[in-house]
């Protein structure tokens, strides 16, 4: 599917954008894959890293806030992912009016390049923190979910689609619990604070991840939301996978913080539909019915949600063990 297709991926020098141009240049061949970021020393890094295809990356300094330019970045190409995002919590607290330019006003950017391109599939990444957000980043994301839903509203005869894929944190990630465990042990603790014993959080690897997109990239037809089926874990039980035997004092929660990763909504439940491994949550509305999808997948009950606290897989402390091995800690 990628095969002789141009990528462009927003936010291409984070996490994901490195293990998605890795995943695609490993099973694909592209015509070229374009990282389109604001940081010229990481995509400088991201050069080196990637030497071995040069001939099939480019590198585009530029920000979702500048429409203009995302309209020449777009010229040619298939495919956008768009991964850029204000993402840290205390930070859009701080800086509203910025998360806002950024998350909200670059989402629209976006769109408008890609409708005005001649793109093929817009796929934008979301977070469990847009649903039922309690911090001004998940009501950013939230907002920014409804633009790419509407977007295929304004693609007209054009063949574009615009579809969303939703996570928590990846496993190592910055924004994850688990570099903060590492650190604290590094240096010689011998607890791990816990702000609720009650905590839980799904478990994605950056690979599962990637997956996903490229599910939605073969299968999106506009407005849909992929979400993983994942397993969850117990913070208390990855302190003592990480430490065994820690003292695990409560330090109370976090303003902005939930005991619990929320995926799908009671009130997503008439739209979601249950597949093998994910679910889809299909848009409300449908503009046009050349564009209406028919779901193959298994309707979920009336009352269902999925969140990190109700999920029937639970990885336990061994489990947690094995999967740490595996895992890479963004730096």
């Amino acid at each position: 599917m990628l095969n002789d297709k141009s990528i462009l991926i927003t936010g291409g020098t984070g996490s994901f954008g490195k293990a998605f141009t890795s995943y695609v240049l490993e099973h694909y061949r592209p015509r070229k894959i374009i990282i389109y970021s604001r940081d010229e020393f990481k995509q400088f890094m991201m050069q080196n890293e990637f030497k071995a295809y040069s001939d099939r990356l480019r590198f585009f300094i530029g920000d979702v806030r500048d429409k203009d330019r995302l309209i020449r970045a777009f010229e040619g190409v298939d495919y956008v992912i768009h991964a850029a995002a204000l993402k840290q919590v205390p930070a859009c607290e701080y800086n509203p009016a910025e998360a806002i330019k950024t998350n909200i006003g670059g989402a629209q950017n976006v769109i408008d390049a890609a409708l005005d391109s001649g793109v093929k599939k817009v796929v934008a990444l979301s977070t469990d923190k847009a649903v039922n957000p309690v911090n001004l980043y998940g009501g950013t994301k939230l907002v920014s979910d409804k633009l790419f839903v509407a977007a295929n509203a304004y693609a007209g005869s054009k063949d574009i689609c615009f579809s969303i894929v939703r996570y928590g944190n990846v496993a190592g990630s910055r924004g994850s619990v688990i570099p903060f465990f590492h650190n604290l042990i590094k240096n010689g603790g011998i607890e791990l604070p816990i702000t609720d014993y009650r905590m839980t959080r799904f478990w994605i690897s950056l690979r599962q991840g990637v997956e996903l997109v490229i599910k939605a990239l073969e299968e999106a037809k506009g407005g849909e939301t992929f979400i993983s089926k994942i397993p969850s874990f117990k913070v208390t039980d990855l302190a003592q996978a990480m430490l065994p035997g820690c003292h695990m004092p409560e330090v109370g929660i976090r303003e902005g913080e939930k005991l619990h990763e929320i995926m799908v909504t009671v009130e997503d439940a008439p739209n979601t539909y249950e597949y093998d491994k994910h679910f889809i949550v299909y848009p409300q509305m449908v503009w046009s019915e050349s564009r209406r999808t028919k779901p193959t997948g298994k309707k979920v009950p009336e009352g269902f949600s999925y969140s990190s606290g109700n999920n029937t897989q639970w990885l336990g402390v061994e489990e947690i063990q094995q999967r740490l091995k595996t895992v890479e800690l963004e730096k």
